[in-house]
């Protein structure tokens, strides 16, 4: 799972086609609210991502999964 800066964004939507399991959403939508503190913390916590890699192995059950939040801490 990858997390984006919320602090650092400038909202340009690069990120969103480029998104293996659909999973980047405004923060101005409801269900992208929750997700601003989760990316908040760990954007701080995890390694930067500068080159492309292959999808986790998880990655299509991820994109079928509502509840990603849940999905994710579960691991």
């Amino acid at each position: 799972m990858l997390v984006i800066n919320p602090e650092t964004c400038i909202d340009c939507g690069v990120c969103v086609p480029e998104c293996p399991v659909k999973a980047i959403l405004p923060d101005t939508d409801p269900e992208g609210e929750k997700w601003v503190e989760f990316n908040k913390k760990y954007s701080k916590i995890w390694p930067i991502i500068d080159k492309k890699i292959p999808p986790h192995t998880q990655h299509q059950e991820s994109l079928e999964t509502k509840n990603k939040i849940k999905f994710f801490k579960k691991k």
